[in-house]
């Protein structure tokens, strides 16, 4: 009953000795190599992938031509994994109704009847509910397929024959576009105008040695199914079409619409292609909710059959372009299209080609086409020829004819001696029909031997001549062009192309952050908290133990923050990342790379239109404007250059056209401000020398307004004109004694 499972003996001499690596490395190439070859890369010359090509073929042995009428997927996809392609139904038919959807190509290859999926990213009904037949681009795929235009091969299970290539009337490569993931290599190919890429391949014809420059000219770039606006920069564009390799930027189409007394919607009309509208606006919507999108109200989507999403601004007061520029940077409404033009190379050899490398291979594929299909119908010509020629002689010889095949035993060796006839010419006249004799008359098989033998001529002059040969090509692919022109609705360019507005970034940014004023607050020991709403007494804050305040200072959540360490760098943080006040805040050594031994020298909200003097405990200083003390990084930046004891003391804004500078020494120098110097970075200068002790105290003033300070008591002191006479010198000098009612602290403030 039971299967034997003890192994026969014996066996032992078949057991062959393999290297594991060599075996594992020669079956991995295997299987890469059918990967490139037989499933992921698409042909330069046609344009199609090996199940694409088994789809057109299966559709075009079935009779499902353009004309004809739908037939159910499910045989076509029976008929394709029944006789050519031997993977799942699934993957067959998941191909076929990708050739049917007009947002997924730019030319359908097929023509679906019922649910063939939506740009929602709804897919399509099962292959049971579906009906599809060809289009007319695929019906000039197949062009010439049964004149031995194209070889074929044995299928799979070598019971019928696959063509290895198809005709390709239709440059469907560029025009369809393509994609495809392989073993260590991929192809991303998206679709281009036909009438476009006719006019370049006629170009490429007169001149074979055309440059990609000029070939641009021609294809400015994609046309994508769905529209949109290609924002590319020309440069980049020429670049990815030399090299085979780039990209392309595409935003959606958006106009505005008047709603009467000042207000406005946004209406999107277009979006970019291989994006799902349904997942697009929950994109958009989950934004809105997280407040990502302030200038935003509201998101509804009104399409039909066309697209139309809907973007409510905020107010009327909302602009409009800068409402999109935040969408484009947190949505897909704006996405890069990849272009890696990898295909197979005479269907054999993976390479990324160039846009000219393309096109003149296809060009050359379709000469070859010409030149077998010219070889096919001579052929043809010549059989047809042969028998008309024997027709002739009986005819001629009518009742000789009769008289043999009624009377003799082999009568087809007797007209064959009789009239030196070939064998196929006896066979005519054998298997000719009685009713045919009324028709065979001389002027009938003159007239047809006529004619054949000037198209015979005629083909025998376009195979001897290369010239004839590329005319022809033009010609054909001059009708194609007609068919596809720019002026039909099939063949008009949906994607048009645009500069990006040159939008301020930071005020983009600002736009995503919802705009609320804040109270910021460090603690000595470098906590940091962002209160809501600007906060007049701050005495109340807690801290923890051992800890108390720094600095707090009003901002708002759009402001960036500008952080000074003792070691001279600057750091940058977004008062919108801050943590609230429930708690202590959070150290400000986890948000930014400090090092352990500097600390926070000051901090404030960044403005670009200030500078700062910059000075080190040792006197040293010089100018920095706060725009080049932004830091992109933790790492933030170095400003001023200071080696220990030495440390970054004082930052004071530059107002006024003199500073004036006090040291411990209680000595005070003022000197104009034109002999500090302005840098990004550097140790600075001199501003005033000690001999021992350093700087306690800096001040920008205008000298018309003179010098002013205040003591510990409130009371304020100004020093003007000659009254300052003493205390005016050049920068680096001592300077002499503070004035009477200079605090004691060395400060000006007290």
């Amino acid at each position: 009953m039971g299967k034997d499972l003890v192994p026969p003996s014996g066996g032992d001499d078949n057991i062959h000795p393999v290297d594991l690596k060599a075996a594992l490395e020669e079956r991995y190439l295997a299987y890469a190599l059918s990967t490139i070859m037989h499933r992921a890369l698409p042909d330069v010359r046609d344009g199609l992938k090996p199940v694409h090509r088994r789809i057109i073929h299966a559709m075009s042995e079935m009779g499902i031509r353009p004309n004809s009428a739908f037939k159910k997927c499910a045989r076509i996809v029976g008929d394709v994994i029944g006789k050519f392609h031997p993977h799942g139904d699934q993957s067959v038919y998941d191909a076929l109704v990708r050739l049917a959807q007009d947002f997924s190509q730019r030319y359908p290859i097929v023509d679906g009847q019922g649910n063939f999926g939506n740009i929602d990213g709804d897919g399509a009904a099962a292959y049971r509910y579906t009906e599809a037949r060809m289009t007319d681009v695929a019906a000039l795929l197949l062009e010439g397929i049964g004149e031995d235009a194209v070889d074929f091969r044995a299928t799979y299970n070598e019971e019928d024959e696959e063509p290895v290539v198809l005709p390709g009337a239709f440059p469907n490569l560029l025009a369809n576009g393509a994609s495809g993931i392989a073993v260590g290599m991929a192809t991303s190919i998206p679709p281009h105008n036909a009438h476009e890429l006719c006019d370049a391949a006629l170009h490429l014809i007169k001149h074979p040695d055309a440059t990609v420059e000029k070939l641009v000219e021609f294809i400015p770039g994609p046309d994508l199914p769905t529209g949109g606006v290609i924002i590319e920069s020309r440069e980049n564009i020429l670049d990815a079409y030399k090299t085979g390799r780039g990209g392309f930027r595409v935003r959606a189409k958006w106009e505005t619409e008047d709603l009467g007394r000042g207000g406005y919607q946004i209406v999107i009309t277009e979006i970019p292609f291989q994006v799902q509208k349904s997942r697009l606006i929950e994109k958009i919507a989950e934004l809105l909710i997280a407040r990502k999108l302030p200038l935003l109200e509201d998101v509804r989507d009104e399409s039909a059959e066309d697209v139309r999403i809907v973007l409510v601004p905020k107010n009327r007061t909302v602009d409009a372009t800068l409402l999109m520029e935040s969408l484009f940077r947190l949505s897909d409404l704006e996405s890069r299209l990849p272009l890696n033009m990898n295909v197979l190379s005479l269907g054999k050899v993976p390479k990324v080609m160039a846009l000219n490398e393309v096109l003149s291979e296809w060009l050359a594929h379709r000469k070859d086409v010409l030149v077998r299909r010219s070889r096919h119908r001579l052929a043809a010509i010549d059989r047809r020829l042969e028998i008309l020629g024997g027709l002739l002689i009986a005819y001629l010889n009518l009742d000789e004819v009769i008289r043999i095949i009624r009377e003799e035993d082999e009568p087809k060796q007797v007209m064959m001696a009789r009239w030196s006839l070939t064998d196929n010419q006896a066979e005519a006249i054998l298997n000719m029909r009685l009713r045919n004799l009324r028709k065979l008359e001389e002027f009938e098989i003159r007239k047809e031997h006529d004619d054949l033998s000037k198209e015979k001529s005629e083909i025998e002059g376009l195979l001897a001549s290369d010239d004839k040969q590329w005319q022809t090509v033009a010609w054909e692919i001059g009708e194609v062009k007609k068919k596809y022109a720019k002026a039909t609705e099939i063949g008009r360019r949906r994607t048009q192309f645009a500069d990006a507005p040159d939008a301020d970034i930071e005020a983009i940014q600002q736009a995503m952050i919802e705009k609320e004023p804040v109270t910021i607050v460090i603690s000595q020991k470098g906590w940091i908290r962002a209160l809501k709403g600007h906060m007049s007494d701050t005495s109340a804050l807690t801290f923890k133990e051992g800890d108390g305040p720094k600095l707090a200072f009003p901002a708002q959540t759009t402001d960036k923050l500008l952080l000074l360490t003792t070691g001279g760098k600057a750091y940058t943080l977004g008062a919108d990342k801050l943590p609230g006040g429930r708690g202590h805040g959070e150290p400000i050594r986890i948000m930014v790379d400090m090092e352990n031994d500097q600390d926070i020298l000051t901090a404030f909200v960044h403005d670009p239109s200030r500078k700062l003097l910059l000075v080190s405990t040792g006197g040293n200083g010089f100018i920095v404007a706060e725009s080049e003390m932004i830091a992109n990084t933790r790492k933030g930046k170095q400003i001023m250059n200071v080696s220990m004891p030495d440390e970054a003391k004082l930052a004071v804004p530059v107002t006024g056209d003199h500073v004036a500078v006090v040291g411990e020494n209680r000595k005070l120098l003022a000197f104009p401000l034109s002999q500090v110097p302005e840098m990004s970075r550097g140790k600075g200068v001199r501003l005033q020398r000690y001999k021992d002790g350093g700087v306690v105290d800096v001040k920008c003033f205008a000298l018309a307004d003179g010098l002013s300070w205040s003591d510990t008591a409130g009371r304020a002191f100004t020093k003007v004109g000659e009254e300052l006479r003493e205390w005016l010198a050049d920068r680096a000098t001592v300077g002499r004694t503070v004035p009477k009612g200079f605090p004691r602290s060395g400060k000006f403030g007290g």
